[in-house]
Protein backbone atom coordinates (compact mmCIF):
# COMPACT_ATOMS: atom_id res chain seq x y z
CA UNK A 1 0.00 0.00 0.00
CA UNK A 2 1.25 3.54 -0.88
CA UNK A 3 0.56 6.67 0.93
CA UNK A 4 0.33 10.44 -0.09
CA UNK A 5 2.74 12.09 2.05
CA UNK A 6 2.43 15.77 2.61
CA UNK A 7 5.77 17.18 4.06
CA UNK A 8 8.53 17.58 1.48
CA UNK A 9 11.83 17.84 1.63
CA UNK A 10 12.15 21.92 1.82
CA UNK A 11 9.52 21.92 4.01
CA UNK A 12 11.14 19.52 6.22
CA UNK A 13 14.40 21.69 5.79
CA UNK A 14 12.64 24.29 7.75
CA UNK A 15 10.64 22.07 10.19
CA UNK A 16 13.30 19.88 11.36
CA UNK A 17 15.64 22.35 13.68
CA UNK A 18 12.73 22.94 15.06
CA UNK A 19 11.84 19.70 16.58
CA UNK A 20 12.94 18.33 20.11
CA UNK A 21 16.48 16.79 19.77
CA UNK A 22 17.23 13.08 21.31
CA UNK A 23 17.68 12.82 25.24
CA UNK A 24 21.40 12.59 26.18
CA UNK A 25 20.19 9.93 28.03
CA UNK A 26 17.04 7.46 28.02
CA UNK A 27 14.98 6.68 24.63
CA UNK A 28 15.63 8.78 21.50
CA UNK A 29 12.66 9.65 19.82
CA UNK A 30 10.90 7.92 16.80
CA UNK A 31 11.62 9.81 13.69
CA UNK A 32 10.26 12.91 13.78
CA UNK A 33 9.52 13.33 9.90
CA UNK A 34 7.62 10.05 9.73
CA UNK A 35 5.65 10.92 13.07
CA UNK A 36 3.87 13.97 11.92
CA UNK A 37 3.26 12.69 8.54
CA UNK A 38 1.51 9.66 10.17
CA UNK A 39 -0.29 12.65 12.59
CA UNK A 40 -1.38 14.53 9.37
CA UNK A 41 -2.27 11.73 7.52
CA UNK A 42 -5.05 11.04 10.47
CA UNK A 43 -5.89 14.05 10.04
CA UNK A 44 -5.92 14.62 6.68
CA UNK A 45 -8.39 11.60 6.34
CA UNK A 46 -9.92 11.50 9.09
CA UNK A 47 -9.54 8.14 10.04
CA UNK A 48 -9.16 5.89 13.11
CA UNK A 49 -5.69 5.92 14.59
CA UNK A 50 -5.58 2.15 14.56
CA UNK A 51 -6.38 1.94 10.52
CA UNK A 52 -2.95 4.18 10.45
CA UNK A 53 -0.91 2.79 7.52
CA UNK A 54 1.62 0.45 9.01
CA UNK A 55 4.02 2.82 6.65
CA UNK A 56 4.17 5.24 9.51
CA UNK A 57 4.39 2.92 11.83
CA UNK A 58 3.03 2.18 15.56
CA UNK A 59 -0.10 4.30 15.97
CA UNK A 60 0.48 4.38 19.59
CA UNK A 61 3.86 6.83 18.72
CA UNK A 62 2.14 9.13 16.54
CA UNK A 63 -1.01 9.58 19.10
CA UNK A 64 1.07 9.48 22.25
CA UNK A 65 3.72 12.30 20.27
CA UNK A 66 0.28 14.22 19.58
CA UNK A 67 -0.73 14.50 22.97
CA UNK A 68 2.74 14.81 24.57
CA UNK A 69 3.67 17.79 22.27
CA UNK A 70 0.18 19.69 22.78
CA UNK A 71 0.89 18.75 26.76
CA UNK A 72 4.19 20.56 27.11
CA UNK A 73 3.95 23.41 24.61
CA UNK A 74 5.96 21.67 21.65
CA UNK A 75 3.84 22.69 19.07
CA UNK A 76 3.18 25.84 19.84
CA UNK A 77 6.74 26.61 20.48
CA UNK A 78 7.27 25.55 16.38
CA UNK A 79 4.57 27.19 15.25
CA UNK A 80 6.19 30.80 17.16
CA UNK A 81 9.40 29.90 15.43
CA UNK A 82 7.57 29.06 12.06
CA UNK A 83 6.42 32.36 12.01
CA UNK A 84 9.16 34.46 13.24
CA UNK A 85 11.27 32.54 10.29
CA UNK A 86 8.12 33.98 7.76
CA UNK A 87 8.53 37.71 9.83
CA UNK A 88 12.19 37.78 9.22
CA UNK A 89 11.63 37.35 5.37
CA UNK A 90 8.69 39.76 5.72
CA UNK A 91 6.01 37.55 4.37
CA UNK A 92 3.75 38.18 7.28
CA UNK A 93 0.67 40.54 6.12
CA UNK A 94 0.25 42.47 9.51
CA UNK A 95 -3.40 43.27 7.98
CA UNK A 96 -5.18 40.25 10.39
CA UNK A 97 -8.83 39.05 9.69
CA UNK A 98 -10.78 37.47 12.99
CA UNK A 99 -13.61 34.81 12.92
CA UNK A 100 -14.50 31.69 14.09
CA UNK A 101 -16.02 28.53 12.28
CA UNK A 102 -18.09 25.55 14.02
CA UNK A 103 -16.59 22.09 13.39
CA UNK A 104 -19.36 19.21 14.06
CA UNK A 105 -18.10 16.79 16.78
CA UNK A 106 -18.07 12.79 16.02
CA UNK A 107 -19.92 11.16 18.92
CA UNK A 108 -16.76 9.41 19.64
CA UNK A 109 -15.49 12.61 20.79
CA UNK A 110 -17.68 12.63 24.10
CA UNK A 111 -17.25 11.02 27.33
CA UNK A 112 -13.49 11.65 28.28
CA UNK A 113 -12.35 10.41 30.98
CA UNK A 114 -9.55 12.63 33.75
CA UNK A 115 -6.41 12.14 32.76
CA UNK A 116 -4.28 13.28 36.06
CA UNK A 117 -1.69 15.96 35.07
CA UNK A 118 -3.66 16.61 31.89
CA UNK A 119 -6.69 18.02 33.82
CA UNK A 120 -4.86 21.23 34.33
CA UNK A 121 -4.44 22.44 30.91
CA UNK A 122 -7.39 20.45 29.71
CA UNK A 123 -10.71 22.39 29.54
CA UNK A 124 -13.47 21.76 31.87
CA UNK A 125 -15.52 21.14 28.98
CA UNK A 126 -13.40 19.91 26.48
CA UNK A 127 -14.39 22.67 24.45
CA UNK A 128 -17.36 20.64 23.37
CA UNK A 129 -20.93 21.90 23.23
CA UNK A 130 -24.15 20.12 22.74
CA UNK A 131 -27.12 21.79 20.74
CA UNK A 132 -29.77 20.37 18.84
CA UNK A 133 -27.35 20.11 16.01
CA UNK A 134 -25.41 17.69 17.98
CA UNK A 135 -22.32 18.19 19.89
CA UNK A 136 -19.93 20.70 18.24
CA UNK A 137 -16.52 22.39 18.97
CA UNK A 138 -15.98 26.21 17.78
CA UNK A 139 -12.16 27.59 16.39
CA UNK A 140 -11.47 30.77 16.51
CA UNK A 141 -8.48 32.40 14.78
CA UNK A 142 -6.53 34.95 13.42
CA UNK A 143 -5.38 35.20 9.94
CA UNK A 144 -2.48 37.13 8.55
CA UNK A 145 -3.07 39.28 4.99
CA UNK A 146 -2.31 36.38 2.72
CA UNK A 147 -5.00 33.93 4.80
CA UNK A 148 -2.55 31.73 6.66
CA UNK A 149 -3.00 31.10 10.44
CA UNK A 150 -1.59 33.43 13.22
CA UNK A 151 -3.24 32.66 16.28
CA UNK A 152 -6.25 29.61 17.56
CA UNK A 153 -8.42 29.31 19.97
CA UNK A 154 -11.09 26.40 20.49
CA UNK A 155 -14.28 27.20 22.98
CA UNK A 156 -17.46 25.11 22.76
CA UNK A 157 -19.46 24.92 19.69
CA UNK A 158 -22.26 27.39 21.15
CA UNK A 159 -19.64 30.01 22.41
CA UNK A 160 -19.89 33.49 21.13
CA UNK A 161 -17.59 35.17 18.97
CA UNK A 162 -16.95 38.40 20.92
CA UNK A 163 -16.21 36.65 24.17
CA UNK A 164 -13.29 34.91 22.53
CA UNK A 165 -11.81 38.02 21.01
CA UNK A 166 -9.41 38.73 22.92
CA UNK A 167 -7.86 35.59 23.98
CA UNK A 168 -7.40 35.10 20.54
CA UNK A 169 -5.49 38.50 20.07
CA UNK A 170 -3.02 37.74 22.77
CA UNK A 171 -2.17 34.44 20.86
CA UNK A 172 -1.04 36.49 17.85
CA UNK A 173 2.82 36.20 19.34
CA UNK A 174 5.24 36.55 16.42
CA UNK A 175 8.81 35.95 18.17
CA UNK A 176 11.93 38.31 16.16
CA UNK A 177 14.75 36.79 14.39
CA UNK A 178 17.12 39.06 16.72
CA UNK A 179 16.82 41.32 19.18
CA UNK A 180 13.54 42.87 20.22
CA UNK A 181 9.92 41.70 22.01
CA UNK A 182 7.52 39.61 19.92
CA UNK A 183 5.41 41.32 17.53
CA UNK A 184 2.20 40.96 19.21
CA UNK A 185 0.31 44.23 17.75
CA UNK A 186 -1.12 44.17 13.97
CA UNK A 187 -1.54 47.09 11.69
CA UNK A 188 -5.40 46.97 11.49
CA UNK A 189 -7.63 44.12 12.49
CA UNK A 190 -10.65 43.09 10.37
CA UNK A 191 -13.86 41.12 11.61
CA UNK A 192 -17.39 40.82 11.07
CA UNK A 193 -20.13 42.47 12.53
CA UNK A 194 -20.30 39.92 15.49
CA UNK A 195 -17.03 41.70 16.78
CA UNK A 196 -18.82 45.10 16.52
CA UNK A 197 -19.01 45.84 20.40
CA UNK A 198 -17.24 48.79 22.77
CA UNK A 199 -15.33 46.48 24.58
CA UNK A 200 -13.45 45.23 21.10
CA UNK A 201 -13.18 48.61 20.07
CA UNK A 202 -11.96 50.06 22.83
CA UNK A 203 -9.34 47.46 23.17
CA UNK A 204 -8.21 47.57 19.53
CA UNK A 205 -8.22 51.35 20.54
CA UNK A 206 -6.24 51.04 23.92
CA UNK A 207 -3.41 49.28 21.57
CA UNK A 208 -3.11 51.19 18.84
CA UNK A 209 -4.74 49.36 16.44
CA UNK A 210 -7.11 50.20 13.94
CA UNK A 211 -10.47 48.55 13.79
CA UNK A 212 -12.23 47.75 10.80
CA UNK A 213 -15.30 46.77 11.57
CA UNK A 214 -19.36 47.57 10.17
CA UNK A 215 -22.14 47.90 12.99
CA UNK A 216 -25.10 46.07 12.74
CA UNK A 217 -28.33 47.70 12.06
CA UNK A 218 -29.83 47.50 15.56
CA UNK A 219 -26.84 49.32 16.85
CA UNK A 220 -26.80 51.95 14.32
CA UNK A 221 -30.42 52.64 15.00
CA UNK A 222 -29.83 52.56 18.84
CA UNK A 223 -27.16 55.34 18.16
CA UNK A 224 -29.37 57.25 15.84
CA UNK A 225 -31.93 57.14 18.83
CA UNK A 226 -30.10 58.94 21.33
CA UNK A 227 -29.16 62.27 18.82
CA UNK A 228 -26.34 63.80 20.00
CA UNK A 229 -25.89 61.51 22.76
CA UNK A 230 -25.20 58.70 20.52
CA UNK A 231 -22.11 60.04 19.85
CA UNK A 232 -20.02 60.00 16.48
CA UNK A 233 -19.89 56.63 14.44
CA UNK A 234 -17.26 54.63 14.39
CA UNK A 235 -14.74 54.74 11.38
CA UNK A 236 -15.20 52.44 8.70
CA UNK A 237 -12.55 51.81 6.24
CA UNK A 238 -14.95 50.31 3.16
CA UNK A 239 -12.08 49.05 1.07
CA UNK A 240 -9.88 47.69 3.14
CA UNK A 241 -12.72 45.44 4.84
CA UNK A 242 -13.29 43.84 1.20
CA UNK A 243 -9.76 41.85 2.56
CA UNK A 244 -11.57 40.37 4.78
CA UNK A 245 -12.13 37.41 2.86
CA UNK A 246 -8.49 36.51 4.01
CA UNK A 247 -9.77 34.65 7.11
CA UNK A 248 -12.59 32.50 5.52
CA UNK A 249 -9.93 31.16 3.17
CA UNK A 250 -7.81 30.28 6.14
CA UNK A 251 -10.53 28.47 6.89
CA UNK A 252 -11.13 26.65 3.78
CA UNK A 253 -7.35 25.54 4.03
CA UNK A 254 -7.70 24.41 7.74
CA UNK A 255 -10.87 22.47 6.80
CA UNK A 256 -9.45 20.09 3.83
CA UNK A 257 -8.04 18.28 6.82
CA UNK A 258 -11.38 16.21 7.38
CA UNK A 259 -10.18 15.54 10.73
CA UNK A 260 -10.31 19.10 11.49
CA UNK A 261 -13.53 19.65 9.71
CA UNK A 262 -15.24 17.22 11.99
CA UNK A 263 -13.24 16.56 15.36
CA UNK A 264 -13.12 12.78 16.57
CA UNK A 265 -10.25 13.93 19.29
CA UNK A 266 -11.90 13.37 23.12
CA UNK A 267 -9.31 15.70 24.30
CA UNK A 268 -9.61 19.60 22.87
CA UNK A 269 -5.58 19.97 23.59
CA UNK A 270 -5.08 17.01 21.19
CA UNK A 271 -7.33 19.00 18.22
CA UNK A 272 -5.59 22.14 18.61
CA UNK A 273 -2.57 20.28 18.71
CA UNK A 274 -3.40 18.96 15.01
CA UNK A 275 -4.68 22.25 13.77
CA UNK A 276 -1.27 23.80 14.79
CA UNK A 277 0.65 21.14 13.28
CA UNK A 278 -2.08 22.00 10.06
CA UNK A 279 -1.16 25.63 10.77
CA UNK A 280 2.85 24.64 10.69
CA UNK A 281 2.92 22.98 7.46
CA UNK A 282 0.24 25.80 5.59
CA UNK A 283 3.52 28.21 6.65
CA UNK A 284 6.25 25.56 5.20
CA UNK A 285 4.93 25.17 2.11
CA UNK A 286 5.50 27.31 -0.72
CA UNK A 287 3.06 30.17 -1.38
CA UNK A 288 2.12 28.94 -5.16
CA UNK A 289 1.12 25.74 -3.93
CA UNK A 290 -0.62 26.90 -1.34
CA UNK A 291 -2.47 28.88 -3.32
CA UNK A 292 -3.53 25.79 -5.47
CA UNK A 293 -4.43 24.47 -2.21
CA UNK A 294 -6.92 27.42 -1.24
CA UNK A 295 -8.58 26.61 -5.16
CA UNK A 296 -9.04 22.85 -4.02
CA UNK A 297 -6.16 21.39 -5.89
CA UNK A 298 -4.77 19.60 -2.95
Amino acid sequence: MSVRLVITDAMWDRIEPLTPADPVRGRRWADHRQTLEAIAWKYRTCSPWRDLPHEFGAFQTAHKRLIRWAADGTWRRIFAAVLAQADAADEVGWAVSVDSTVCRAHQHAAGARKRGALDEIEPADHALGRSRGGLSTKVHLAADGHGRPLALHVTAGQAGDAPAFETVMARIRVPRAGLGRPRTRPDVVLADRAYSSRAIRRHLRRRGIQAVIPQPSDQVGHRLRRGRAGGRPPSFDTEAYKQRNTVERCINRMKQWRGLAMRTDKLAIAYEGALHLAAILIWTRPRKAEDDCSSGHD
